[in-house]
């Protein structure tokens, strides 16, 4: 039988949660339904848990810098629940020349810091005098034109670290937007960055911290489930428009809504949004991770930190590895430490076709190399997830465009999710309350306002 509803909601993953959380707060009585063609809402957000381990598929957590997925979390409940891990209480590494080297915190141990010789060091400064470089740029072009060639293995190791992307295919103004504006506006990224922090001074000298809770990232995917009108096994097949209303087909359907979002990553939006109005490209690059789950003796002796992520340039076979069971409790059984190690990427794809024996021996002795690890695995768990990280290259920027122009000619539609906007578990937040406030106010959808996000390894 086909029901009607105020608002339907193609995917349950935290984009679509969270702007069913948003609505529902201001309007309990808004009838909003999400479909979910898997059997579990979270998309990518899942913990895994084995013999006394605890790792994640997706994200490891995410930082306390955004004011609205600070107000998620008190929504929930879970604002005195998480875990905090102060980014200026652990160390971040670079691998350098082979060997662990703290990344600096401050610019006093900037000055100080082997990854950039003297000359790159004052090199830093010409971004005060270099004119920006109009027309699409690379974030590799980019940073080497306003800082030097000497930062790009630095901006490397971010890239790798947030995209597991490769900086000479990453745009720059897909990706930092708001970075780019205030070159624009202040011809200088320092000399913008120093007229912010004038008009901003309660922000100096606080670092974020990393959060995640107890039970893993699935514990926000639970709270933030409960109460929603969740219909799994809900695979859509194609949606069209009737009248005033829209009608999504597949398992269980058809749906019939006022109001229609797309909460998916971008691929699957591109795939049921095509028939109405063919987009500039048929499917944007990802980029495949796995995610190598080692756990030690107590003899292992691991940095206290995060982790660290390696440079293109140093040739290893893990892209980097985070200290887990440094940065949060209970992640190990006691007298045990956790490692989690990533492969694959955006430049290496052909080393998730190696089996997982090959895989684990080609990490454990990635590792000994940079750490003492004089005992072989106590445990070892490959990650095979099957979500892949957006690309925002070349042709994001004309996907935006599209975006745009599609919103004009299509109402009471709206699109978000993974990798329309950004990739970070912030980044969604951030737009699924914007959009819910379009709902609510009856405003058409607008691009959002450039924004600077703060860039940490």
């Amino acid at each position: 039988m086909t029901t009607q509803h105020d608002i339907i909601i193609i995917g349950s993953g935290l984009s679509g949660l969270s702007v069913a959380h948003f609505l529902t707060r201001v309007r309990p009585e808004i009838d909003v339904i999400l479909l979910e063609k898997e059997t579990r809402p979270g998309g990518a957000i899942q913990t895994f848990t084995d013999q006394g381990f605890q790792a994640e598929w997706g994200p490891h957590g995410f930082l306390d810098n955004t004011p609205e997925s600070r107000e998620l979390l008190v929504d929930l409940g879970l604002d005195q629940q998480a875990q905090r891990a102060p980014l200026g209480d652990f160390l971040r590494f670079v691998c350098h020349n082979g060997r662990l080297v703290p990344l600096p915190q401050s610019p006093q141990k900037l000055l100080s810091t082997p990854l950039l010789s003297m000359l790159q060091k004052f090199r830093l400064l010409g971004d005060l005098w270099i004119k920006p470089r109009p027309g699409p740029l690379t974030i590799a072009a980019w940073a080497a034109h306003r800082f030097g060639t000497g930062i790009l293995p630095l901006v490397d190791a971010a890239v790798t670290g947030t995209f597991a992307g490769d900086m000479a295919r990453l745009d720059i103004d897909a990706v930092m937007p708001g970075v780019r504006l205030l070159e624009k506006e202040n011809g200088s990224i320092l000399k913008g960055l120093i007229k912010k922090k004038k008009k901003a001074a309660t922000e100096r000298g606080q670092l974020p911290a990393m959060l995640n809770f107890s039970a893993g990232m699935e514990q926000l995917i639970a709270e933030l489930g409960k109460g929603k009108k969740i219909y799994p096994g809900a695979e859509v097949k194609g949606i069209s428009k009737k009248d005033e209303l829209w009608e999504v087909s597949g398992e269980g359907g058809p749906y019939i809504g006022r109001h229609l979002i797309l909460a998916l990553p971008v691929n699957q939006a591109i795939k049921l949004l095509a028939p109405l109005s063919p987009p500039p490209v048929q499917e944007i690059p990802v980029a495949r991770l796995i995610n190598v789950v080692l756990g030690y003796s107590a003899r292992a002796v691991v940095p206290r930190g995060f982790g660290y992520l390696a440079p293109e340039r140093e040739k290893r076979f893990t892209m980097g590895a985070m200290f887990t069971s440094h940065m949060f409790p209970g992640r190990a059984p006691h007298g045990s430490v956790l490692l989690e190690a990533l492969v694959g990427g955006r430049r290496h794809p052909e080393r998730l076709n190696l089996d997982d024996q090959e895989i684990i021996k080609q990490v454990g002795a990635d590792l000994a190399e940079l750490m003492e690890l004089p005992e072989a695995p106590i445990y070892a768990k490959v990650l095979r997830p099957a979500h892949a990280i957006p690309q925002m290259e070349e042709d994001h920027q004309a996907l935006l465009a599209w975006r745009t122009a599609f919103y004009k000619n299509h109402q009471g539609i709206a699109i978000t999710g993974f990798g329309w906007d950004g990739i970070g578990m912030n980044d969604m937040i951030k737009q699924a309350k914007k959009l819910a406030e379009s709902l609510l106010s009856g405003e058409q959808n607008k691009d959002s306002d450039p924004v600077v996000k703060p860039v940490y390894f």
